[in-house]
């Protein structure tokens, strides 16, 4: 047995959670299809997975915790806010974002508003090419 010195324990901990927060969020932007119920269920599960956590470690605040659920509460916005959303969060993929807009797509999003947010994180993308 080795001794891990609390410090270090910490770091450990500290990028496994960002690691653990960063998957979730790409495998709900892997969604191809999700019901208002559905995403309900998602911030439900990352309750769960943050109470475990808390149990598991003395980490605080938990890495990257807002980048979960700001990325699941996206779904609910409308399609003015949505624009002002993709424009404020380029922390996200284009991937994650575009999933997104697939997923409201039909429920809250009609194919026009969805063309110009599609177009609009492209012109995010553009620079970084």
């Amino acid at each position: 047995r080795v001794r891990i010195p609390l410090p270090v324990s910490n770091i450990l901990w500290e990028h496994c959670i960002r690691l653990a927060n960063r998957t979730l969020v790409e495998g709900y932007a892997n969604v191809k299809k999700c019901s208002n119920e559905g995403r309900a269920l998602m911030q439900l599960d990352f309750q769960q997975f943050l109470m475990k956590l808390e149990k598991l470690t003395d980490i605080r605040p938990i890495p990257d915790k807002e980048f979960v659920e700001t990325y699941i509460k996206a779904y609910y916005l409308t399609e003015n806010d949505m624009e002002r959303w993709i424009k404020e969060h380029r922390e996200y993929s284009t991937k994650q974002l575009t999933n997104l807009l697939n997923v409201c797509l039909g429920s809250h999003i009609n194919k026009k508003t969805r063309q110009k947010l599609l177009a609009a994180i492209d012109d995010i993308d553009r620079p970084k090419r």
